[in-house]
Parts: structure tokens; sequence; C-alpha cells
């Protein structure tokens, strides 16, 4: 009788290898600082370092640095008058945005598909994420693909996206220069022509202009703002600029595209989203 013959074991067997390929591709340190914050629980608000450290498993010099950087970053604080410390609301900000997103691409999401039906051109909402529009949601009309295929998720410089500038012409001109790094005010060719550009798109209530990013493509953008005029993000309207003048473009976009931002910020309004600001770090 012959033995049966074993499987050769692979490298891709060997539990050592594949933990050690697991640890390359990841980030042990920010694995380590998320141990720090999850050593919080309702049942220990405040803890000391060395607390921390027994909880999350790590030794105390890395737990003190962990600790400076959380605190640093305004993800902890210290407990006044106490070696001890405790989370702070911005936590809170990581879930809250998530929940807004999700909230407003369940708003938004049916609206495009509307607007789409009625101007037959692509639409997208996007929101302010730093220094870059998010964009949350996108609709094409029919299978047409026009030129860059801007998917939901991409991440674009505010001050080059039509969208983005009509987001920014709704904001003062402190908040502007903390997204874009420029001041409107500081009065170079390069603050003079975006101050101008905003100051219209202020006054108009909307922006056409052709993509700066995509050759032949004209882009209709409105802002969708809340009661008290802040912009919550905005919608645009894509269409090749060889069939369609910014005159037409007005004629056959403008009104329906208005509508929609109007019906966004009265559904999120109603829903009581959270809107999504610009970064305050």
């Amino acid at each position: 009788m012959t033995k049966a013959t074993r499987p050769r074991r692979s490298a891709t067997d060997d539990p050592t290898e594949a933990t050690d390929r697991k640890l390359r591709n990841t980030v042990q340190s920010l694995a380590k600082g998320f141990r720090v914050l999850e050593a919080f629980t309702a049942d220990n608000e405040e803890l000391s370092l060395s607390e921390i450290a027994l909880s999350a498993g790590l030794d105390p010099g890395t737990t003190f640095r962990m600790l400076n950087t959380l605190v640093e970053l305004g993800y902890l604080s210290r407990v006044p008058e106490s070696r001890r410390f405790r989370l702070t609301l911005k936590v809170l900000d990581l879930g809250f945005h998530a929940i807004a997103r999700s909230d407003m691409r369940s708003v938004v999401r049916p609206v495009l598909r509307s607007l789409v039906g009625d101007v037959n051109e692509a639409a997208s909402f996007a929101v302010l994420q730093g220094p870059d529009v998010l964009y949350l949601e996108r609709v094409r009309a029919g299978i047409t693909r026009l030129g860059v295929d801007i998917r939901i998720g991409t991440t674009v410089s505010t001050v080059r996206t039509v969208v983005g500038r009509t987001i920014l012409a709704f904001l003062s001109a402190a908040e502007i220069a903390r997204v874009t790094g420029l001041d409107p005010t500081a009065g170079n060719a390069e603050t003079d022509e975006l101050a101008a550009g905003l100051a219209r798109i202020r006054e108009d209530g909307h922006a056409v202009l052709d993509s700066q990013l995509t050759e032949g493509l004209r882009i209709l953008a409105v802002p969708v703002l809340d009661a008290d005029r802040y912009p919550l993000g905005a919608i645009s309207v894509a269409a090749p600029s060889i069939r369609c003048t910014p005159e037409e473009l007005r004629a056959t976009a403008l009104e329906p595209t208005l509508a929609a931002a109007h019906d966004i910020a009265r559904a999120m309004q109603a829903r009581g989203s959270i809107a999504v600001t610009p970064s305050r770090t």
C-alpha cells in the first residue's frame, strides 16, 4: 500500500509569510492610532497613558507618541489638572460625514435622474472636500460618454472646475482663502481673475463656462443653497460645446437645473441632512 502523496505546501500557504505580507501592505502606525482611539468606551471615557497602553497592547513610548499626535489633530484632549485623556467630538465628524453623504446621495440621485430626463445631458452633484470638489453622484444621458468620465468619488481641484467655482462663489473671502490657499482680496493677477469670476457667478446665480478638464465640453453649474444661502454643493450639466452654445445651454438647461437645486435643498432641509462643509483643519 503506497502512502498518499501529501500536497506540496506553497509559499502562499505559509502562515508566517502571509502575516509578513499583510504587515507589508498595511500602515502599522495608523492601525496603532486606531487602537488607541478604540481604548475609549462608554465605561472608560477618561484614561491614563498606562491604561491606554494596556488596552491597545502598545508600549508606553509608542502610546505617548500616539497620544500627542491625536491631541495635536484634535481627536483627543487632555483632561484639565490630570494626566488623563478623553475623546473629543471631532471623532464624531468621521461618522457624521459618512452619514451625511449617504443621505445626500439618496436625496440627489432621483433628482438628477429626473433632470437628465429633462435636458438629455449628463448631470453631476459635487460637494467640497478640503481644497477639492468630491463628486457624490453622477447620471449620464443614455450611453453617451463625454471625454473624461467623472465617476462617483472623483476629487478635482476646486478652482479647476466649474462646479467647484460655483460653490466657492457663495463662500466668504476667508473661507475661499482657507479652501483654495488663494486670498481673493490679495490683488494679484491670479486672485483678481478668481475674484471677478466668482463675483459674476454670485450675481448670476449660476455659471456657464468651458471645462478646464476636458476640451470641447461646456458646463452649466448651479449651487445648492441652504436657507442661509450657504452652499451645500452644486449641480453641473455637461454638454459638447460643438453642438451647444452658452446661450443654448442656458435656454435648455438653466431652469430645470435651478429647479433641481431647489428640490435638493428643500429635501435636505426636510430630512435634516448634515451639510458637508469645507475642512477647518
